[in-house]
């Protein structure tokens, strides 16, 4: 009876697991957003995923039509806020293909507003403003990691704990 409920525990956690799965989606960094605005999906992210301050990262940016199709041409221009003062800016630049990977340093702890501007798409007329919080690395994300390694730490403590005493009571004759 017993091996049976175990057949029908396992099998029903697999059907259960399985039922509604058709796709599988990698893990969303930490810096990285989309926006669908005038036609057009703009994705941006960082590497590395918490960029530090005054150290190169890379600014990552996607342009897409609504098709997810990338864009072959287009001209964008960003700027970076910081406490609603714009710390940094580029100026438009013409984009051959969907991508934009740059070098970047970030120059203040904590949240900044990036502003993506794109100008003169098809069919739209003026500029496209997208408009993402990104971030860098403050002492909060080194707490952050710490708790998160301590809390490894002490459930695997507790399994070790629990379960290695019993493995060595049925080795023994």
């Amino acid at each position: 009876m017993k091996t049976k409920r175990s057949v029908f525990l396992i099998l029903g956690l697999i059907l259960s697991g399985y039922v509604g799965i058709d796709s599988a989606y990698g893990h969303s960094m930490f810096n990285s957003a989309e926006k669908f605005y005038g036609g057009y999906r703009v994705q941006v992210a960082t590497t590395p995923e918490f960029p530090q301050v005054d150290e190169p990262s890379q600014f990552l940016i996607r342009v897409t039509d609504e098709d997810f199709e990338e864009v072959d041409e287009f001209t964008m221009g960003i700027r970076i806020f910081y406490h609603d003062q714009q710390v940094n800016a580029i100026p438009p630049t013409t984009i051959d293909n969907g991508h934009w990977d740059f070098d970047f340093v970030w120059k203040n702890v904590g949240n900044h507003i990036v502003k993506i501007d794109l100008y003169d798409m098809d069919g739209n007329d003026g500029t496209l403003t997208y408009t993402f919080n990104m971030g860098t690395q403050n002492p909060f994300g080194f707490i952050f990691f710490g708790a998160i390694i301590t809390g490894a730490l002490v459930f695997t403590g507790v399994v070790i704990y629990i379960y290695v005493p019993g493995l060595f009571k049925k080795s023994k004759p």
